[in-house]
């Protein structure tokens, strides 16, 4: 298992290696959560989410990466093993927040359209995934 310090190391050698324009208007930054997340719509919690992108009044732009869920996922990687994921996962939530900047949502409904096939398929096999 990748420890919590070992995970946070990773990130942030990976967050550096995006080109600081990214950064633009993300003000709350790269938040990682120690607990798993399950996806609100995947019948029995059968749905982790690695990370989001989040845009409010509250806190204004940021990344959240659940820690969490990459240990249920992915208990026992190593960190050389973890770290495309994690990469993935990191540039797909800079992607949201460049595509929010930008007022598209092209990955948004990609992300929908996903997710509803997930869905479907999951009733069609009469059980989770």
């Amino acid at each position: 298992m990748v420890s919590k310090r070992e995970f946070d190391e990773l990130l942030d050698k990976l967050a550096c290696e995006l080109p600081q324009e990214f950064y633009r208007y993300l003000n709350g930054g790269i938040i990682v959560l120690d607990w798993a997340k399950t996806h609100p719509s995947a019948p029995g919690g059968g749905l982790y989410v690695l990370g989001e992108y989040r845009h409010d009044r509250a806190m204004g732009r940021y990344i959240v990466i659940y820690y969490g869920s990459f240990m249920k996922l992915y208990p026992f990687h190593t960190p050389e093993q973890l770290e495309p994921v994690l990469r993935s996962t990191l540039r797909h939530e800079f992607r949201h927040h460049l595509e929010s900047l930008a007022g598209i949502t092209t990955l948004a409904d990609k992300d929908r359209e996903k997710l509803e096939k997930w869905l479907s398929a999951t009733a069609a096999d009469g059980h989770e995934r």
